[in-house]
């Protein structure tokens, strides 16, 4: 068996309704003998019919590819930074005439001078609960897709395995904190631990639908063609699953950055979570809202990381073929 023909197989299964689709209007478009859309047949010099060229073939420029891009990017753009400074306006009116107090709403510029003048005690806050983030997040991947593909392909192991990892993500992770932290201790171990386990349960979730929705006439072709379950799985099931996957990875990172957080409220030394319980205990508003800024802006970043990521290993998935990601019209 071929890889070419596994990648084909694989592809198929990801595409196929949208390339129905795409067949089906070819071919009522060209039923229509007098359809202004039909494409005019050009004899060559060699007597042979050829299409003409296409008005657009100009359009395909490097240049103009990337224009279309950089106007698609802010097409999608102007909307959340029209809402955010709305926000951000509404926010310095109440603030500024005072119709809450200062003390409990500052205004930005408060906020603004707080940051700039901490700045580097709050970017080393800022790295400690980033590293707590990332590495909860790649483990709690890692480890979802392991336990995905061990449901997905076993029934004895999804009756197993399945009760449990529902049973551990009912839990209130807040109520197992403090237990936590009285067996690893007051380090990083407690943080990247409730991390995995917030995170834990929207990879397996998706990943197990991801891998169970390929088409069963695939599987049969690939076993025909005398694919084994490994190389199966590398070119059908896992393609199949990754739009599945890609959502979940992209709701689990946003989770990992309050695992941290939360381990960081019961018990640390450094982190986010710490300068926010500092902060509320001394009724410092502005640098309340700047932990919260930056916390905001660690769960963006990650999460727009996760929309590259997906962007660059499924490009030919319709949800990608829509427009820019983030895109909702």
């Amino acid at each position: 068996m071929t890889e070419n023909s596994l990648d084909t197989a694989g592809r198929h299964a990801a595409d196929q309704a949208s390339g129905e689709r795409r067949a089906e209007s070819a071919a009522t478009a060209d039923s229509s003998p007098g359809s202004a859309d039909a494409p005019v047949r050009v004899e060559s010099g060699l007597g042979s019919g050829e299409a003409g060229p296409t008005p657009d073939d100009g359009d395909r420029s490097p240049r103009r590819t990337l224009g279309r891009r950089a106007a698609a990017v802010a097409d999608s753009l102007w909307r959340p930074a029209l809402v955010l400074a709305a926000f951000v306006l509404a926010w310095w009116f109440v603030a500024a005439r005072e119709y809450v107090p200062n003390y409990l709403v500052p205004t930005p510029g408060q906020v603004w001078t707080t940051m700039t003048d901490q700045w580097s005690e709050l970017a080393r806050h800022t790295l400690v609960t980033l590293y707590e983030t990332v590495l909860g997040f790649v483990l709690a991947a890692a480890l979802g897709l392991a336990t995905a593909v061990a449901i997905a392909y076993s029934r004895t192991l999804d009756k197993a395995l399945y009760p449990i990892v529902l049973f551990a993500q009912v839990i209130p992770k807040i109520a197992i904190a403090p237990l936590l932290v009285v067996w690893f201790g007051l380090g990083l171990t407690p943080k990247i631990i409730l991390a995995v386990l917030i995170a834990f349960f929207p990879v397996v979730i998706s990943g197990v639908a991801g891998l169970r929705s390929t088409d069963p006439e695939l599987l049969d072709l690939s076993a025909t063609m005398g694919a084994g379950p490994w190389r199966t799985f590398r070119k059908i099931r896992f393609p199949n699953a990754l739009p599945h996957l890609m959502a979940g990875l992209k709701v689990a990172v946003t989770l990992a950055v309050v695992g941290a957080v939360v381990g960081e409220f019961v018990g640390a030394s450094e982190g986010l979570g710490y300068v926010l319980l500092l902060a509320n205990g001394n009724l410092d508003a502005p640098l309340l809202f700047a932990d919260l800024i930056l916390m905001s802006a660690i769960g963006i970043v990650l999460f727009v990381l996760v929309e590259i990521a997906e962007a660059l290993l499924i490009p030919w998935h319709a949800s990608r073929r829509a427009g820019v990601s983030l895109t909702t019209s």
